[in-house]
């Protein structure tokens, strides 16, 4: 028996707001009472069910003939969108492709570029990170689309960061730029001539510019996954996408200039030295409780060993279960761990200003959730997450108390969903297939949900 989300709504009512933090704890416990379907509408064309009153526009797909001659690359991943005007804002999506070969199949079948992109490395050398020409090449990056929300047009598309190496996701920066992520640390020894495993940031355009890619060292070299910013302090938190990985901050030397350097630390509980969070075999850490912090210094942050994480734990950093998507709304910064929890079915963690950490939710089934990776605050304050690891993976929305409810479902294939956000004006949603890439506008009446 399934309760309609009109008749939960009108039960809740009643719940005073003191009660909210005690029903979302009582709510994790139990798939029945955490899980409210929207009952999702088919979608006759294939690609995603969505709730009534709600549709969607294709922007962009696999190997579609972008501006600048090239095609539209694969696996679209994290995603930002910045305000252009009025009608139109601009998309930069990530593309997570490692280094590929240049002939064969696996060139044909993973490099969307096509024949001109090695003249297209050649003519612009000085902006790409890594172009070895060596037998492989370095093909992650970011296209940015230039999309008007009036006529729903795409009005431009092209490359807009190269050379660099598996760009999962990122994040948005408050003067308006993108923060791309590589979540690989290949090093130079092999067919590259440089590290990878750095961030950069992409400047938006409308025109067919690149963004030289300069590697921002001083954030840390390591499986990076996504950035957040607070926008008041001008601190930029980091996420991990390791089985053990810590929850970083960078301090800037210079608030709005990351390429100026500046201090990178860890996590730690003040009652847990070494913490380890993901509840794996003892549910250490409870829904709804908030836990002291300290942040910790670290060095040596480009790790040629690849061991920061080790070593900050060495130092008492907490560990978390591949911390994936993150986003910063009224001063706590959400993120997932995917794979968290005692069945690691994922969990979501927030961290506040006043240095304290809280277990916001951990999932109890894959009906409520699983394996959360994306994930935005949406304009009414729910938490809106991408699952990655089903078979139709779907966009999950957590109200405060700590109920689920599925907002959206891949029926296109079995790839994860991705790169979820908002327009500035809050009225489309912006989401990616990640596989093939497809980008689509979700709109509705959100003010409904």
């Amino acid at each position: 028996m399934s309760i309609s989300r009109k008749d939960f709504i009108k039960n809740i009512s009643i719940i005073t707001i003191g009660l909210t933090s005690f029903s979302r704890l009582l709510s994790s416990t139990s798939a029945l009472l955490n899980f409210d379907s929207l009952r999702l509408v088919k979608d006759l064309k294939g690609i995603i069910n969505l709730p009534k009153g709600f549709s969607y526009t294709v922007l962009s797909k696999l190997n579609d003939k972008m501006d600048d001659g090239l095609n539209v690359p694969d696996k679209a991943d994290g995603m930002g969108c910045f305000k252009l005007d009025k009608n139109h804002v601009i998309l930069i999506r990530n593309h997570e492709i490692g280094h590929v070969p240049l002939l064969g199949n696996a060139f044909r079948l993973k490099n969307p570029y096509g024949k001109k992109m090695g003249r297209f490395v050649r003519k612009k050398n000085n902006y790409f990170y890594d172009s070895s020409l060596r037998k492989t090449e370095c093909f992650g990056g970011t296209t940015s689309i230039t999309y008007n929300m009036k006529t729903k047009q795409v009005v431009n598309q092209h490359l807009s960061l190269a050379g660099t190496l598996v760009n999962c996701s990122g994040g948005e920066s408050p003067w308006g730029t993108w923060i791309t992520c590589e979540e690989t640390v290949k090093s130079k020894e092999g067919k590259i001539f440089k590290n990878h495993g750095y961030n950069f940031e992409v400047y938006p355009s409308s025109t067919n510019k690149l963004t030289k890619a300069i590697p921002l060292k001083a954030m840390g070299r390591f499986r990076h996954e996504a950035v957040a910013f607070d926008p008041n302090k001008g601190y930029v938190y980091q996420t991990e996408d390791r089985e053990d990985g810590l929850f970083y901050r960078f301090i800037p030397n210079v608030k709005d200039n990351l390429k100026k350097g500046g201090k990178l630390q860890g996590l730690s509980l003040l009652d847990f030295r070494g913490a380890d969070c993901r509840n794996w075999k003892n549910e250490t850490f409870k829904v709804g409780k908030s836990y002291r912090c300290k942040w910790i210094d670290l060095d040596d942050v480009e790790s040629p060993l690849d061991d920061l994480r080790k070593r900050g734990r060495n130092k008492g950093c907490a560990i978390f279960a591949r911390g994936e998507g993150m986003w910063y709304s009224n001063d706590y910064v959400y993120f997932t761990a995917t794979t968290g929890g005692k069945n690691k079915f994922g969990q979501i963690w927030r961290y506040s200003n006043n240095k304290k950490i809280e277990l916001f939710y951990e999932s109890k089934s894959k009906e409520s959730m699983y394996k959360p990776d994306n994930i935005v605050v949406a304009p009414w304050g729910d938490v809106i997450i991408c699952e990655d690891g089903r078979g139709h993976d779907r966009l999950i929305g957590i109200k405060p108390n700590g109920q689920t409810y599925v907002l959206a479902e891949n029926i296109f294939n079995t790839s994860e969903l991705a790169g979820i956000v908002f327009s500035p004006n809050k009225k489309i949603l912006f989401l990616n297939i990640y596989k093939p890439t497809m980008t689509l506008a979700i709109e509705g009446p959100w003010n409904q949900l």
